[in-house]
């Protein structure tokens, strides 16, 4: 947790009510990696035959448990899941790949399984030797304290900089079964997806093949976690991991995401991670608002993300809607920068319904009193349309304040 240690302003008033999910068995234990006093690695076991689906970071120094499951994908299998918080064995060379074999080998040899069926994931410190020591030596204990109900313990166990845990669910149905998706995150800061410093582990007891799911997940990411950001950092650790235990079959046959059967169960994935996304947003470093923003009118879907995360990952936009300050002219330039087609004639401004900008100009009947209840509010919604096509997309942030460089500056103290 953050220095500060208040819980953000904007943490769900509860956790929520998680249940077992048929073959996942979890269990923490205190292995003094970085902190102190408090559960800081997380085993998942998981049933013979469960497949699994990845995606990651599309940074260039990713770390060493990055790569270590984007080859375990290739498997199409996993029986276990280990992750650490306090050092995120990045940037640390052949010793980090050593440390993720060792670890991976260890557990094979405790779980009876493939070292590839290990999948593994890191968070905190870049650049610090990580000893594989720290997780090896506390597997026995692990295994023997895995349960199906610790699901918080699970969820505050991978937190660094986080003031509250993250975990969302949903049901589904899939052919005759109804099947559960639930799934636990953690991310504060370093958040700027392709993918954000974000883990995420979602869980089902539905049957489905590795690569419908892979697709399923990868559709399901680029509109939830790719769509917020904190701080505009990609991290080196980024990984969200969806293991499908086969508990419930469901049908037969499926060989295609876009497959009709799976229409119930898509949705619910796609609720999963949009809850998780943005608890993610909402627990940014020193955030005290949730601000969306909505573009329209672009040339196309993928122009319209861009001029949203440009205007998203604004610091000037993010420190005026911390200060309650409506200064839709930082909007007007976070468009204008983006490198993508806008009008800027026929550019639209909307914060909190109120149109504040239009025809290239402020709106003449604009009063700034109008907007200010919005502006003291927890959730801040901008709208803007570039006057060129149809693209559209709609992206989450927070704002910038203080706090974030008190966390940031002593990250490491």
């Amino acid at each position: 947790m953050g220095k500060a240690g208040a819980v953000s302003p904007l943490a769900p008033e509860q956790f929520p009510a998680l249940q077992p999910i048929e073959g996942v068995r979890l269990a923490t234990a205190q292995t003094g990696i970085r902190y102190k006093g408090r559960p800081d690695v997380l085993l998942a076991l998981m049933p013979e035959g469960t497949t699994v689906a990845g995606c990651f970071t599309t940074s260039k120094s990713r770390s060493a448990p990055v790569d270590w499951c984007r080859d375990g994908l290739k498997a199409g299998g996993a029986r276990a899941l280990l992750v650490n918080a306090g050092n995120a064995n990045a940037f640390t060379g052949k010793a980090g790949v050593a440390t993720v074999k060792a670890v991976a080998g260890a557990a094979a040899k405790q779980f009876n399984c493939n070292p590839l069926q290990v999948f593994q994931a890191s968070t905190g410190v870049i650049g610090e030797p990580l000893d594989p020591a720290f997780i090896v030596n506390a597997l026995p204990q692990l295994e023997a304290a895995a349960s199906a109900s610790t699901w918080d313990a699970a969820a505050k166990a991978i937190m660094t900089t986080d003031t509250f845990a993250k975990a969302a669910k949903a049901t589904a149905k899939l052919g005759k079964e109804t099947v559960t998706i639930q799934g636990i995150a953690k991310g504060s800061g370093m958040i700027a997806p392709d993918m954000a410093t974000m883990l995420v582990f979602i869980f089902t007891d539905a049957g489905v093949p590795q690569k419908v799911l892979q697709a399923l997940l990868s559709a399901s990411v680029a509109k939830t976690f790719n769509c917020i950001t904190v701080d505009g950092d990609t991290s080196t650790s980024d990984t969200v991991l969806l293991f499908a235990t086969g508990a419930k079959p469901g049908v037969k046959g499926l060989r295609s995401a876009a497959d009709a059967k799976l229409k119930s169960f898509a949705t619910a994935l796609d609720d999963v991670c949009h809850d998780l996304a943005l608890q993610v947003a909402k627990d940014g470093e020193g955030a005290q608002k949730l601000i969306e923003i909505a573009v329209t009118g672009a040339e196309n879907s993928r122009a319209a993300h861009r001029i949203a995360m440009s205007i998203a990952n604004s610091p000037l936009v993010k420190t005026a809607i911390a200060g309650e300050d409506a200064n839709w002219g930082r909007i007007v330039m976070a468009v204008g920068k983006a490198g993508e087609k806008a009008e800027r004639d026929r550019l639209r401004i909307r914060i909190g319904g109120v149109e504040v900008a239009s025809k290239g100009m402020r709106n003449p009947d604009y009063k700034e009193a109008e907007i200010m209840p919005h502006m003291k509010g927890r959730h801040i919604v901008i709208e803007a349309d570039v006057g060129v096509g149809k693209g559209k997309s709609r992206v989450w942030t927070c704002d910038l304040t203080h706090a974030y460089i008190d966390i940031n500056g002593s990250y490491r103290s």
